[in-house]
């Protein structure tokens, strides 16, 4: 072997380790939950139940407004200590009226708030309420939620106990998928967001730093809100992220409580995911331009700034960059020398089923109820085609073609070059696989077929394809509009 061959065998091989930096991340927050008892913030928690305004922006939410706030009022809460602001962005469906008969219902608890200028999007919406909460001093605390979120009773109160503790400004709960009935692609977000989130941010407040508040429901104390300037940010896709981002900037904590729970009906087909993802995607690329002096500067004293957070940041960001490169590392090795290849390639795929199956069963241990509902979606996230290929990783070397193992580089291509290299290329042709899915849904198919092909593709190749897609919308300065995901009232609390 010539000592060009073996650099260049040495640079693919950094590509495929390079190329696993998503899975790395992924096996340091779920190994970090297990410190999460020692730093969970539970001990510096009081029975406290301040004065809450709850601001809910609503545009054309007829269907599930008065469901939310009839369980709003069911709350473990005080209710002279409860303010239920119902900012209605010029809505021409039925909201006005059911919100005025709520009003109606429940005398100085509900309040509906009219914007006769709407359609400016969500963080314009919320910041006409803020003022006018802010505009006097009953409430020592604010929620911001979703109108289609429905909240346990005791959520507020277990959200609440946290803002004893001067130095928390902003506290967030578990969102959990409750569409019902629900389907395939509703149960996969329902498993996903056991890892987003009921993992995720436990590792956060492990680390002492928080990715993101909820947008459906997230708790702020009046002095945070007042600290970052009383409104939430209109320039960006991400305003959840931002106010994170500020509030701790701020010298402010963020605490993720997985005991307060609310639920909330998500997309069931991937035309209506895509869209919801590809704003919250372009949204993180804006932030991470904003705070671009921020990263991994651990000097400037503030856990954003980490080296570990950046890793799980950018481990989630760049996912489609990590997975382009272990292709390019795969292909790159195979053409080079098949025996190094198919050694990278169990290694690969050795790493990722080894950290699938450990995520999906450390997940249904966080959430048993979610893992009786959705423990198939868990096992398949990545898709059959790529558990194919972690089986195959594991088949010994002595039962495979002798030409998938020649030690030379390969300078004629037969069948077997060419499904081998069809194995190497499907982290990135899994991405492909999954656009034109989504554009397959977007055209109508059935949604049989849509089930079929998704759990053949994988869920998580989708998220990575509207990653993608969001560099090219970002780059192509794609207007910012803020598209309404739409919601039936099909959230149940599924318990």
């Amino acid at each position: 072997m010539s000592l060009s061959a073996e650099i260049l065998g040495t640079f693919f091989v950094t590509l495929v380790i390079t190329g696993a930096m998503p899975v790395v991340g992924s096996l340091i927050q779920f190994l970090m939950v297990g410190w999460h008892s020692r730093n969970d913030h539970y001990a510096r928690c009081a029975n406290y139940m301040p004065r809450v305004a709850i601001v809910v922006p609503a545009w054309n939410e007829g269907n599930v407004i008065e469901a939310s706030i009839d369980m709003l009022m069911r709350m473990d809460y005080p209710r002279e200590s409860l303010r239920i602001v119902v900012v209605d962005d010029a809505s021409t469906d039925n909201t006005p009226d059911v919100v005025q008969a709520k009003e109606r219902q429940f005398p100085g608890n509900v309040f509906h708030l009219r914007r006769e200028r709407g359609g400016e999007g969500k963080a314009h919406t919320l910041n006409h309420g803020l003022r006018a909460v802010l505009a006097d001093d009953w409430a020592q605390a604010v929620m911001i939620m979703d109108a289609d979120v429905l909240f346990e009773r005791p959520t507020l109160r277990r959200m609440a106990r946290h803002l004893a503790d001067p130095e928390v400004g902003a506290v967030t709960a578990y969102i959990k998928e409750g569409s019902h009935p629900g389907n395939l692609v509703s149960r996969f977000i329902a498993f996903e967001y056991i890892t987003a989130q009921a993992a995720s941010r436990r590792a956060q407040n492990v680390l002492g730093a928080m990715a993101c508040l909820a947008g459906g429901a997230q708790l702020h104390s009046r002095a945070n809100l007042e600290s970052i300037g009383g409104e939430i940010d209109t320039t960006t896709l991400a305003e959840d992220t931002l106010t994170t981002f500020r509030t701790q900037l701020a010298g402010n904590r963020v605490v993720f409580d997985g005991n307060a729970v609310v639920w909330a009906e998500e997309p069931a087909s991937l035309d209506a995911l895509w869209r919801q993802r590809l704003r919250w995607a372009r949204g993180n690329l804006q932030l991470t331009r904003i705070f671009r002096q921020l990263w991994f500067r651990r000097k400037l004293g503030t856990g954003l700034a980490s080296p570990l957070f950046g890793l799980i940041w950018f481990s989630i960001m760049l996912m489609p960059v990590y997975m382009i490169l272990a292709t390019v590392g795969l292909i790159g090795l195979y053409l080079l020398n098949p025996a190094w290849a198919w050694t990278a390639l169990s290694t690969f795929w050795g790493i990722n089923v080894a950290t699938h199956f450990f995520v999906a069963f450390f997940s249904f241990a966080i959430d048993p109820g979610t893992a009786r509902r959705a423990w198939f979606e868990g096992l398949t996230f990545p898709g059959l085609v790529a558990l194919v290929i972690m089986a195959l990783s594991f088949v010994p070397e002595t039962r495979l073609p002798p030409e998938m193992l020649s030690s030379g580089p390969r300078t004629e291509l037969g069948r077997t070059d060419f499904v081998m290299l069809f194995v190497y290329s499907w982290t990135s042709l899994s991405m492909f696989a999954a656009w034109l899915l989504y554009r397959l849904d977007k055209a109508g198919i059935p949604g049989w077929l849509r089930d079929a092909l998704l759990l053949i593709i994988g869920y998580g190749p989708v998220l990575c394809a509207i990653t993608l897609a969001s560099y090219v919308a970002e780059f192509r300065k794609t207007g910012l509009q803020w598209q309404k995901t739409e919601k039936s009232g099909k959230a149940r609390i599924l318990n």
